[in-house]
């Protein structure tokens, strides 16, 4: 289980995993949603199943670090990513602490999470259809290794804090010199929303940042230290070999600005795939008879896509992000190799180029829009979006949430989306009626 730290609507009769691979959903919500079900799951990890079970592809495993080194590069997964928790939050708690932090690594689709000496490696891996999925991989050499796919997780993957759908936690603790999390940070919000002052307990964070001070690096002995705690201690930590063995790792960063892309993508998958279920239960609503004294609006289904379809938008175009007081600068070469990678729009304007002064990106609007998790999203939801999305950012949207949403930043983001997502510039040359 990899619990990082990490609703509007729930599944009408959600029933959590207890173990292994018993079904997580009610049999009404696994005939729609199928989580359980697929056979032919198209996430990273899986498809990396298929190659391996063909030949055409080899893990290598070292008595190091097993299998992680090769993992990563069959999943195009950099070194660069790697973050470090050190709080006892996860499956890997027996092999976690300040001195043997657990190592995480993550792109796009996929995300592992590696400790020395641990048993296994712990994935989520990204399907379009169904979301997150999760996976182990045993730490012992195999002529072909086997990923075991899991459903305990879903004790801290299915709850309110992602949005009751399978997803991603980031999670903030007060944590002490031995890694017991003593108690969470009140305040903090799984994603982009919550200001530095309250992101990272429990958490290594390699960088620098002037102006705001974080709880990376930092240990207390007991819950009552926590109202005096000097977070300028843990502040602008750019060498973590004062705190363990840094060569035991495949880095010795845990890089501040991949901590800030890991926590905006953890909520934005999650509200993708939230989209995702809540427009395929309202379109079995809407297929359904309804009955003659049916209790509630006939409408509610079209309410329900729009309200899913209303704060991933939201949170997609940033509207909710604590401001950061920068500059921020990092540590490794993550910012550089994760600007290179996406389209490219005239002037070589990208939604991956990083801002770090005022806000996380030059560009208001999340690169996930780029992902196959969003491009899967039913057809209702996307019209929806691309409808929205051409109000907001022609200017036609006066609302309170966009109020602050600058022209210039509206046009930038309207002007990279035409020119870099076809569906979106072939839906602007068409445009449908609205849902």
């Amino acid at each position: 289980m990899i619990r990082w730290g990490l609703c509007m609507f729930a599944p009408m009769a959600l029933c959590l995993a207890a173990f292994g691979r018993e079904p997580i959903f009610a049999p009404t919500e696994e005939r729609i949603i199928e989580y359980d079900s697929t056979t032919n799951l198209q996430d990273p990890v899986a498809v990396l199943q298929r190659r391996l079970e063909s030949g055409k592809v080899h893990l290598r495993f070292d008595e190091k670090s097993g299998y992680l080194p090769s993992l990563l590069d069959a999943l195009h997964v950099s070194h660069s990513s790697q973050v470090l928790v050190f709080s006892c939050t996860s499956s890997q708690a027996n092999h976690t602490s300040p001195h043997s932090p657990r190592a995480l690594y993550f792109n796009d689709l996929v995300s592992l999470g590696w400790v020395p000496n641990g048993e296994d490696v712990d994935l989520i891996s990204i399907d379009p259809s169904v979301g997150p999925v999760f996976y182990t991989l045993t730490q012992k050499s195999a002529a072909v290794p086997r990923f075991e796919r899991r459903n305990d997780c879903m004790r801290c993957h299915l709850v309110p804090r992602t949005l009751f759908v399978p997803g991603l936690i980031v999670r903030s603790f007060y944590t002490s010199t031995n890694g017991t999390p003593l108690a969470t940070v009140a305040n903090f919000v799984n994603g982009h929303n919550s200001p530095l002052v309250e992101r990272w307990g429990g958490w290594y964070v390699t960088g620098t940042h002037p102006h705001e001070l974080h709880l990376g690096n930092l240990f207390v002995s007991n819950s009552t230290e926590i109202d005096r705690l000097d977070r300028s201690r843990g502040a602008n930590v750019t060498d973590l070999r004062p705190y363990f063995d840094t060569e035991r790792y495949l880095s010795r960063d845990s890089d501040l600005i991949s901590l800030l892309v890991l926590e905006h993508q953890v909520r934005m998958q999650n509200l993708i795939t939230r989209a995702n279920y809540e427009t395929r239960y309202a379109l079995d609503e809407l297929a359904t008879p309804r009955p003659p004294n049916a209790i509630g609006s006939p409408d509610w289904p079209r309410q329900r896509i729009a309200q899913a379809g209303e704060d991933l938008l939201q949170y997609m175009l940033f509207r909710d992000e604590a401001p950061l007081h920068g500059p921020i600068k990092g540590t490794s070469n993550f910012a550089r190799e994760f600007e290179r990678s996406g389209p490219r729009a005239s002037g070589g304007r990208s939604l991956r180029q990083f801002d770090l002064n005022g806000r996380l990106f030059r560009y208001p609007c999340s690169y996930l829009i780029y992902s196959p998790a969003f491009d899967a999203l039913p057809d209702p939801i996307k019209e929806f979006l691309w409808m929205r999305l051409e109000e907001i950012l022609s200017g036609k949207d006066h609302s309170a949430a966009y109020a602050a949403f600058a022209a210039a930043d509206r046009k930038a983001v309207f002007q990279i989306l035409r020119e870099t997502k076809p569906e979106f510039a072939s839906w602007l040359k068409n445009k449908t009626a609205p849902l």
